[in-house]
């Protein structure tokens, strides 16, 4: 099944902040999922590269590698900033991280820290910073707080699809 290609995805804005717990709990639940994905698969697979794209421990340590930035956007809204903070849409550091000679349980642990602290804040934002608004730099679109964690965990179920399918096609 063809997959739409993440640079091409376009993002809906959601009006009703009262979704946001619901998004929230959504990213709180990609660590066990990713570490129920990877569980049992043999080594081979986990670092099987198709097409010489990414290997599955490479997109599970890339889940880890946006944390800080989605932090960053998080903290951009809050402050009341015009613009989100850029992403390195190279990927450098997922590129140059190695991830395969890491297990899969210090990539879970390294996503489920970054995210653990993500979570931890979102929980922590009051009310009247909701409507704030701050222009995502690729998309060049407002986004909000809700916005940013919907389209933080898009990009969640985008990389654990591509693992998926690694998987089922091994």
């Amino acid at each position: 099944m063809k997959k739409t290609a993440w640079f091409n995805r376009h993002f809906p804005v959601i009006e009703d902040n009262g979704l946001l717990p619901v998004i929230i709990e959504r990213l709180a639940g990609a660590p066990v999922r990713l570490q129920e994905l990877l569980a049992d698969v043999p080594e081979e697979v986990l670092t099987r590269k198709p097409d010489d794209k990414w290997s599955a421990k490479e997109h599970a340590g890339h889940l880890a590698d946006l944390e800080p930035l989605w932090y960053s956007r998080l903290e951009d809204l809050l402050e009341g900033k015009p613009e989100l903070t850029v992403a390195d849409l190279t990927n450098q550091r997922t590129h140059n991280a190695n991830h395969n000679a890491s297990t899969v349980a210090e990539l879970i642990a390294a996503f489920k820290t970054w995210r653990a602290k993500f979570v931890t804040r979102l929980w922590q934002v009051e009310e009247s910073s909701l409507e704030h608004t701050a222009l995502h730099p690729r998309l060049r679109t407002p986004m909000r707080i809700i916005d940013l964690v919907y389209f933080v965990a898009e990009h969640d179920d985008h990389h654990l699809s591509a693992i998926r399918e690694m998987i089922v096609q091994a």
